[in-house]
């Protein structure tokens, strides 16, 4: 038997936004106006960001963890790291994002057939600002804001609070994200049916790369204006 979902939660970075400049070349930035080499590979960052997820207190307190051990093993005193962190948290405008495809139409059209909620892997203020930037504040019931409020994504936690929050089992929700082994495999973890929706671009995953199978998959939030059917 087949039904549609009583709720449709989303992702926000990289589905729903996308920062104008990228996380490399703000970091670019950070290390001249410190007045330093490089003295860290700019990609380290994205791919140890979520390790600090659990201990940080803020976006800025993440930062200064992160770039702080990465100068440590690069064979740099911690305060350069510290100081590039500072940097980098001057020069990172929360409101410079821009909307992906489909946005913000379809939340026109979804919200007017199901409850909209927010699971991202992010600093509470920070994401606030994004979706101000982006006149969504008022789209999203709940916001669980995982690595701070909750575990961090892929745990089933995040999913688990949302869910209450709505008083719906899992089968009932949908969950759409761009990242196979954060988003698709935290809804796998929580049994919540997901949408994989692959982007381009920096960060993006274009292809089909190690990880869960999802449930759907979509070219963009666009097609979701067509919702699929799930099965009991």
């Amino acid at each position: 038997m087949s039904h549609p979902p009583e709720a449709i939660l989303f992702d926000l970075d990289d589905t729903i936004c996308r920062y104008r400049r990228s996380a490399e070349t703000v970091l670019e930035c950070a290390f001249e106006r410190v007045g330093v080499d490089p003295v860290f590979d700019p990609a380290a960052y994205p791919e140890r960001y979520g390790d600090y997820l659990a201990s940080s207190s803020s976006i800025g307190d993440l930062h200064r963890q992160c770039f702080g051990d990465l100068a440590v093993e690069a064979g740099v005193d911690r305060e350069v790291g510290i100081a590039v962190a500072e940097a980098f948290n001057e020069e990172r405008d929360q409101r410079a994002v821009d909307p992906l495809a489909g946005v913000p139409d379809v939340f026109d059209t979804l919200e007017a057939s199901y409850r909209l909620g927010l699971i991202t892997n992010g600093d509470p203020a920070m994401q606030a600002e994004k979706l101000a930037a982006l006149g969504l504040t008022e789209t999203f019931e709940p916001v669980v804001c995982a690595g701070y409020e909750t575990a961090p994504k892929p745990d089933p936690e995040p999913f688990e609070v949302a869910l209450e929050a709505l008083d719906i089992t899992p089968e009932k929700a949908l969950y759409v994200g761009n990242s196979l082994t954060s988003d698709v495999a935290g809804a796998k973890a929580a049994g919540v049916p997901s949408v994989w929706v692959p982007v381009d671009g920096r960060g993006g995953e274009t292809t089909r790369v190690s990880g869960p199978e999802p449930t759907f998959r979509v070219s963009s939030l666009a097609a979701l204006e067509s919702v699929p059917v799930l099965s009991m």
